[in-house]
């Protein structure tokens, strides 16, 4: 199981940090992604990070503003996420692929699995 946290009001041009932590394993051997889904679209890959050595990879609509990293305890996998604005305005969730990178990378949820039940982001005007 996965349990994101962090999420809060924020004003645009602000900043928060989430967490997604792991309850009864660690993310060393998985890749985790960061997701979010704003009410009436789809849920969109926003981030992946390799739990095992941190690479990472972002789409391009947060490319340059968020960052994911891991813990050196492989048990917390953070996003930070800076110049907000109302267009991230969504719950955000994280998840866990063991499918190649070449899979997860392409930030597809279909590729991921065990999603938490997410954390809601409001970035007001």
């Amino acid at each position: 199981e996965v349990v994101e946290s962090g999420g809060d009001l924020v004003q645009a041009g602000g900043s928060l940090r989430l967490s997604c932590a792991a309850s009864g394993f660690t993310f060393e051997d998985y890749y985790v992604g960061w997701f979010r889904q704003a009410p009436g679209k789809e849920r969109e890959g926003v981030s992946c990070v390799d739990g095992k050595d941190g690479d990472r990879i972002y789409s391009d609509s947060v490319k340059g503003r968020f960052a994911a990293s891991v813990d050196g305890a492989k048990k917390t996998v953070y996003l930070q996420m800076n110049n907000l604005t109302p267009d991230d305005t969504a719950v955000y969730y994280c998840a866990t692929s063991t499918l190649p990178w070449r899979r997860a990378s392409t930030l597809s949820p279909s590729y991921f699995g065990s999603f938490g039940r997410g954390t809601q982001v409001t970035v007001s005007s």
